[in-house]
């Protein structure tokens, strides 16, 4: 992984790309294909407020991240994108997106790194993915949802995920997927809502759930400013004193396993991001942006600096995530 080359200056960790080709989503995959209509992404009949080059013409990539003083960019799929409710027919899609990234990453000159897809329901299948991502030359890590079938990452198939990507030396990405509830129907509060609570839900499992203390070589990062999880630390330490059932899976208080975490800066609140420079590690803080979505932060590097962080740090940092 050493090998590995970047463009001087910050690196935005969570940027989404997805080639035209792909827009059909893995078979098995309960969401929609992706089109185009007027040069404007829709998901189905859903419009994502998206230019269809925002999300897979690589060179309007490299003009906005100049534009927004990013070196390098690591690229991952679009949460829909994932192979959720997907068995082995999804193989050959994950295969083709991991090919198509892997060839993106190696010919730019350091501009582009990627995440790729695993498979999220067979840890044999996943184990083989891993291998080839490790092997494949920019390539640094996976991407993945926070829930799978109800379960997150401190038991099952997902907790065997992060065994791998320890193995086989590979960075994760939890990115949320906008669950749909009943209750958030209206005003788009699968995103505003939904988001911030399926990474909190996640963080909650990996810091509850003794995973730090099984595997503290782990480079994982949550997105969007970690969700909720900063504000909820204190109730979840609390709770770790008070109840035998929240502690009974970890010696770590949950504020303190939080501190081995990486998280995004993408928090869209500076009292926020003041709060989640409070709760994490300084050294585990990268930059994160959200291309090409509606929510994305389009200065990501100038509003951390304005909140205190300093560019060379969050380089550094981003850097240690993906094992440089």
């Amino acid at each position: 992984m050493t090998s590995l080359s970047t463009v001087p200056g910050v690196i935005d960790v969570h940027a989404h790309w997805l080639p035209e080709k792909l827009y059909s989503m893995p078979p098995g995959s309960p969401v929609p294909p992706m089109h185009v209509v007027d040069g404007q992404l829709y998901l189905g009949e859903l419009p994502l407020s998206i230019a269809a080059e925002a999300m897979s013409d690589l060179a309007s990539i490299v003009a906005d991240s100049d534009a927004a003083d990013i070196g390098t960019r690591i690229l991952s799929a679009p949460p829909f994108a994932f192979p959720i409710g997907c068995g082995g027919e999804a193989d050959e899609y994950i295969g083709n997106f991991n090919d198509l990234l892997a060839e993106v990453a190696r010919d730019s000159a350091g501009r582009f790194l990627g995440l790729g897809l695993v498979r999220l329901d067979d840890i044999d299948a996943i184990r083989v993915t891993m291998s080839e991502l490790a092997g494949s030359k920019g390539m640094v890590g996976v991407a993945v949802p926070p829930l799978v079938d109800g379960a997150s990452y401190d038991r099952g198939v997902l907790r065997d995920l992060l065994r791998a990507a320890v193995e086989f030396d590979l960075a994760v990405l939890v990115h949320p997927m906008q669950l749909f509830r009943p209750e958030w129907s209206s005003y788009y509060m699968t995103n505003l809502v939904g988001n911030p609570v399926e990474s909190a839900t996640a963080i909650g499992s990996v810091v509850l759930g003794g995973v730090i203390d099984e595997l503290p070589d782990l480079r994982i990062c949550f997105v969007h400013g970690a969700g909720c999880a900063p504000a909820l630390l204190g109730r979840w330490d609390h709770g770790w004193d008070e109840r035998a059932d929240v502690s009974a899976a970890t010696g770590t208080r949950p504020s303190q396993a939080f501190r081995s975490l990486f998280a995004d800066t993408l928090s869209h609140d500076d009292d926020a991001l003041t709060l989640l420079r409070a709760k994490a590690d300084p050294g585990r803080l990268v930059c994160g942006s959200d291309y090409p979505f509606d929510m994305a932060e389009k200065q990501p590097v100038r509003v951390a600096i304005k909140n205190g962080l300093d560019a060379d740090m969050l380089e550094a940092n981003a850097r240690r995530f993906i094992g440089l």
